[in-house]
């Protein structure tokens, strides 16, 4: 019944005194390429698309993806693109442009992602249960990486104790010189993914759409704002606020890597 005694006991009495389980929802859709990969071709943390709504996990579909550059200082082309045929030229004085990112969307939706979407997609009850009575939030957010913590850190104790000396510590591959190359990784932040295109040996085309592309995508063509913007709609902003708590919890909640993000 102290509050003190214990990290997560703390965090708890938080999130009560603080509201914190109505503050910043979100979209309600979440992305995880799948964490930590496995010999067998499995993953430890499973991969897909969550949707919180229906409680249905869905497979990926990685050619859905699009970016729309549409609000962003970049060259849009008028339409929105895949990564393999993305572009990266700045426009500095684009009319309705606001931010360096593009908004990123799969199947024209928005999409969150993160230790809620990795925790939700690996179907960890504690946290699909939050999500299921609260939503996507400051506090489910916040839980879903309290207990990804707690899930990786015997998960990497057990990955010590399996190490060989003198055994290989990479896999070699042949040379790139031609072709299209696509990996898909969960990095802290969420899912991050890499499109190259290669032509006679040189780099034709690259491409990154990291974690905070999804999360701080600005609004897109339809005018659709990405999540983090909708999870800012309706902050509350005390009198005299000028930096407002409730935005620097949604903002933080989300583990934001601005630098990663800026194309």
């Amino acid at each position: 019944q102290e509050p003190w005694r214990g990290d997560f006991r703390l965090f708890l009495s938080m999130v009560k005194d603080a509201a914190l389980e109505r503050l910043g929802p979100g979209p309600g859709r979440y992305l995880s390429y799948g964490a930590y990969p496995q010999p067998d071709g499995g993953f430890e943390f499973g991969g897909g698309v969550w949707h919180a709504q229906s409680a249905v996990l869905s497979r990926l579909d990685v050619a859905a993806i699009r970016e729309d550059a549409t609000h962003a200082w970049l060259a849009d082309s008028a339409a929105p693109r895949h990564p393999l045929d993305g572009l990266t030229l700045p426009d500095a004085d684009k009319p309705g442009a606001y931010t360096w990112n593009k908004a990123p969307r799969l199947a024209g939706e928005v999409i969150e992602t993160g230790a809620i979407a990795r925790q939700l997609a690996s179907a960890q009850p504690l946290v699909r249960d939050a999500v299921a009575r609260h939503g996507g939030t400051v506090y489910t957010r916040v839980l879903a990486r309290l207990i990804e913590l707690a899930r990786v850190v015997p998960m990497m104790e057990r990955w010590l104790q399996q190490l060989q000396s003198g055994e290989s510590y990479c896999v070699p591959s042949p040379q790139f010189t031609e072709g299209i190359g696509v990996g898909l990784s969960e990095a802290a932040r969420g899912s991050l993914g890499h499109w190259i295109v290669a032509s006679r040996g040189q780099i034709a085309n690259y491409q990154i759409v990291a974690p905070t592309t999804w999360n701080f995508s600005p609004r897109d063509a339809a005018g659709t704002p990405g999540a983090l913007e909708q999870a800012l709609e309706g902050a509350p902003v005390q009198e005299g606020e000028l930096t407002p708590v409730a935005v620097q919890h949604i903002v933080r909640s989300f583990d934001p890597c601005m630098v990663c993000t800026v194309h």
